[in-house]
């Protein structure tokens, strides 16, 4: 099955980075998040990518295209008047990553519809650029394929930001609670199933994924939810970035699979 990642948009509320690189590209412990999303479903044996670019997307196409040099033991020769370049060992993922350019201002539906030529026939995965979570692949897969239906969205709860407070008519606090994931509802954290059929709904460029075609599949009942319980974390802002960096500096990164 192949997994086919978001990485069009211009990133704006974390536009401190992202007004040099895709938001897709910036880095977690000197890697690209888009790396570590690969290397999380990689973890499960899923190493045949689909790529959606856009804004900026000549940084994602020279970072694949520089990924064997840097990371492989090289001598270059030059002794004989050529440029001779002797591989000695390298570490490299078994990836097959294809890149496609699916304009700048491309819709998220309208990005999928554009790769459609690169899917196969069969269902595919489907995720955002700019999250990671410890989330089990194969029970994914295998609750899609228990449902049956047009697409299976992980949802996760995120924890709330803020403190929650009761509070009574006469102004005094009746409870406090430190926030909690118990105190926000569950959201779209992307990691999809989706079969090829749910293209049809797209219209074109101008689609947005997750308004016509994901609220049509829900209207039909074909739209199941993977409840996460576990670790999830988008990258919009760099607040979020730094504790992802926090993370993984640490050493406790929960999405490290591999």
């Amino acid at each position: 099955m192949k997994v086919v990642i978001l990485a069009g948009g211009f990133g704006t509320r974390i536009s401190e980075e992202s007004h040099l690189k895709p938001k897709p590209m910036i880095e977690i412990g000197e890697k690209p998040i888009l790396w570590h999303i690969m290397k999380m479903y990689s973890s499960y044996g899923y190493n045949e990518f689909v790529i959606c670019c856009g804004y900026k997307q000549h940084v994602i196409k020279e970072w694949f295209a520089d990924y064997y040099l840097i990371n492989s033991d090289v001598t270059f020769d030059f002794s004989r008047g050529d440029n001779q370049m002797i591989v000695h060992n390298n570490s490299l993922e078994p990836w097959k990553v294809t890149l496609v350019d699916t304009g700048l201002r491309t819709m998220t539906g309208g990005r999928v519809k554009r790769v459609a030529e690169y899917l196969g026939d069969g269902p595919f995965m489907l995720t955002y650029g700019d999250g990671v979570a410890d989330i089990d692949i194969p029970a994914l897969i295998a609750f899609h394929e228990e449902h049956k239906g047009l697409v299976t969205i992980t949802c996760a709860q995120p924890a709330s930001r803020f403190g929650n407070l009761d509070i009574h008519d006469n102004g005094y606090v009746t409870s406090f609670r430190e926030k909690s994931t118990a105190d926000t509802g569950w959201v779209n954290a992307g990691f999809m199933v989706v079969e090829p059929e749910l293209i049809d709904l797209i219209d074109g460029d101008s689609t947005v994924l997750e308004k016509y075609p994901l609220e049509e599949a829900a209207r039909r009942g074909g739209l199941s939810a993977y409840r996460h319980h576990g670790f999830w974390q988008c990258m919009d802002t760099m607040r979020e970035k730094e504790k992802l960096e926090e993370l993984w500096s640490s050493g406790k990164a929960p999405w490290k699979l591999w």
